[in-house]
């Protein structure tokens, strides 16, 4: 009997056992400024990241440093940072601390903070194309930057046999050690958000597009 073609055994997580290993979580921030339905898919979503989370420790190991994005300092400093900024992952973490995982500065603040300085530039909407151009290669240098930062504090404080706890944007581009095995985690509530944020940014457009008729405003009917 033939092998069937384009058949593809999954390996079991059983089989990714020895060496070190990082979970990462895209990081999905609530709005107050969006809808009520947008902040409950938010609820969700961390409550499916937590469940899942859970699921891989409890075949890989407890995780046991956890690495944030903007965090640029650790332990009860951090968290209080977290906290501040009001992240929805912050129960996760709290959670993962008590069991005696270490909580890791992840970012540089002179980085951090030149690249927020470059990116609020670049909201500007200049007129030059020089002062763009200028201004978006100093913006990508300077992420080049951060990247390499936060792969190198992974690599330098992820001890072997480990496991590592990553909140961070889905769109980041840090190149991980090769020797990290990677475990994305991403539950369906996910690509809801994804999906429901794209709607939402359409209905919003078209409704720019599509003002009411000025004399629907500026001219209401008498009433008689």
């Amino acid at each position: 009997m033939s092998e069937e073609l384009g058949k593809i055994e999954k390996p079991s997580v059983e089989s990714f056992k020895g060496g070190r290993k990082l979970f990462f979580v895209p990081l999905v921030l609530s709005a107050s400024e969006l809808p009520e339905e947008y902040t409950k898919k938010c609820a969700l979503y961390w409550e499916q990241v937590a469940s899942q989370i859970s699921s891989l420790e409890l075949k890989l190991g407890n995780v046991t440093r956890i690495y944030h994005e903007l965090l640029p300092e650790s332990g009860p400093k951090g968290i209080q940072h977290l906290k501040d900024l009001q992240v929805s992952s912050i129960s996760i973490i709290q959670d993962r601390i008590d069991r005696g995982a270490i909580l890791e500065a992840t970012e540089d603040n002179d980085i951090m903070a030149e690249l927020m300085d470059w990116s609020r530039c670049l909201s500007l909407g200049l007129q030059s194309q020089a002062a763009f151009s200028k201004i978006y290669e100093s913006y990508n240098a300077v992420t080049k930057k951060r990247n390499e930062y936060v792969a190198q504090k992974l690599n330098e404080t992820l001890k072997p046999n480990e496991i590592g706890l990553l909140i961070m944007a889905e769109n980041h581009q840090v190149s991980f050690p090769t020797d990290i095995q990677l475990f994305y985690i991403a539950p369906p509530a996910f690509d809801e958000i994804k999906r429901w944020l794209r709607d939402y940014e359409s209905s919003q457009k078209a409704g720019k597009n599509n003002p009411a008729d000025p004399q629907d405003t500026c001219n209401p009917k008498e009433t008689e």
